[in-house]
């Protein structure tokens, strides 16, 4: 094992799940880690809000410091694990000005502020890496900005919040309502006592702006992604996906369209035959179309302290060869500068329940509204009376723009045979 020429300065900001584990394998495979990059790893400084709470014995105390401030300033590399958007952005732009690369597993700042980070990194001639930012130890980032640079990604429909995957996995294979489901999660751990980030799909939104930012070469922030949740998805939902060969699975869509590069996060009808479909438990999974290289599909862990941490210190070894050897890693492509779709134009399908009169010429009603709004039924099934009379109806829609099926549903809601459109979702990988 060849000697390491010099130590390389790392700084740590945050010391939570996921920063302990960090600190744990810089430790323990420290020798491994220095005849990869070329140098030694050397741990000058953790930053945390109180010195004194408990923590990991691998934790040296004697390293823990409240300022952060001046320790990114005599570091090499800063690894940010703290969250949020300030004071992380700030203490990261100190960095980069005192000439140190960043890792960092931040997807809010980078979905909202990566443009800043990028250009000031590149200003100053290093690295900004977050492999971890997306899907924790999944390799995701690396092969849709470096492995799939010759190639062209046409789609990509990812599975990239755990904590949603959890419930509605759970919904479906136990039957159980969300609310029941939730606080199971929450007791678990798999879930926050403030889950809104996750079920309100904004922690997928987030994810969602940086891969269409990587997989189509233009700059998307946060607020150009549509966002629904799960939180109304009910166990009568999950009841008829599975009728209908399908399984609910809350999805970040990034794809090319007409009108540009169309980005949103919504609870989606998978049918049982497309792999995202098997994705159980709190796993991640992400399904890329390309046009040379085809689909493939990138499955792990996407979140937990030591999942994470693999992915955080893969970066700290690459970012600290190229200080090492010269040289720096991939800038911000955003050459492609493409228009961001508006969420109207997203070509979909959609599955609607209603409730509607059990009497002669309701279907043939139905389908002419349908019709009128130039969308084209792929299916239209009814099962089972009401208590008051009425039937189930369930049509499939054919792909068809969102705007015309968000105008179809509103046509059918008019009619005066309907008696309640009791679900609407969209169906995505068919």
């Amino acid at each position: 094992m060849p000697a390491p020429s010099s130590a390389l300065r790392i700084a740590l900001l945050g010391c939570g799940v996921v920063g302990t584990q960090v600190v744990r394998l810089l430790t323990e495979q420290s020798e491994d880690l220095a005849a990869r990059v070329g140098a030694s790893l050397e741990l000058v400084g953790v930053a945390v809000r109180d010195v004194d709470a408990p923590r990991d014995a691998v934790v040296p105390r004697a390293l823990l410091t409240t300022d952060a401030a001046e320790l990114v300033t005599r570091a090499d590399i800063v690894v940010e694990l703290m969250g949020g958007i300030e004071p992380a952005r700030g203490l990261l732009l100190r960095a980069i000005e005192h000439g140190a690369s960043v890792v960092t597993a931040n997807k809010a700042l980078l979905a909202q502020h990566g443009p800043e980070l990028y250009q000031a990194a590149d200003a100053a001639g290093v690295d900004v890496y977050f492999e971890a930012a997306v899907a924790g130890a999944i390799p995701l980032v690396r092969p849709l900005r470096e492995s799939l640079a010759g190639d062209r990604v046409r789609r990509v429909l990812g599975i990239v919040n755990g904590t949603t995957n959890y419930i509605l996995d759970e919904m479906t294979t136990k039957g159980l309502a969300f609310a029941d489901v939730l606080r199971t999660a929450q007791e678990l751990g798999y879930a926050e006592a403030d889950p809104t980030a996750d079920v309100e799909g904004h922690d997928a939104a987030a994810k969602a702006a940086i891969i269409a930012s990587l997989a189509f070469h233009t700059r998307v922030r946060l607020e150009d992604v549509a966002c629904e949740g799960i939180t109304r998805v009910s166990a009568d939902d999950v009841a008829w996906a599975a009728a209908t060969g399908h399984v609910i699975k809350l999805l970040a869509i990034a794809e090319l369209t007409d009108e540009g590069v169309s980005v949103r996060v919504h609870p989606s009808l998978v049918p049982l035959t497309h792999p995202l479909a098997t994705v159980g438990g709190a796993f991640n999974a992400v399904f890329v179309e390309a046009e040379a290289a085809g689909e493939l599909m990138f499955y792990g862990r996407g979140a937990g302290g030591a999942p994470t941490a693999s992915a955080v210190v893969g970066d700290v070894v690459s970012v600290g060869r190229h200080r090492v050897l010269g040289g720096k890693g991939p800038d911000e492509s955003r050459y492609a500068d493409l228009p961001l779709a508006p969420a109207t134009a997203a070509v979909t399908r959609y599955q609607i329940r209603v409730l509607v009169d059990d009497r002669p010429g309701v279907l043939a009603r139905v389908a002419g509204v349908v019709a009128e709004h130039g969308v084209s039924i792929a299916a239209m099934r009814q099962q089972g009376e009401t208590a008051d009379g009425g039937a189930r109806l369930v049509l499939t829609t054919h792909s068809a723009p969102e705007a015309a099926l968000a105008a179809t549903v509103e046509a059918v809601r008019g009619l005066d045979v309907v008696k309640e459109v009791t679900s609407v979702l969209r169906v995505e990988g068919a």
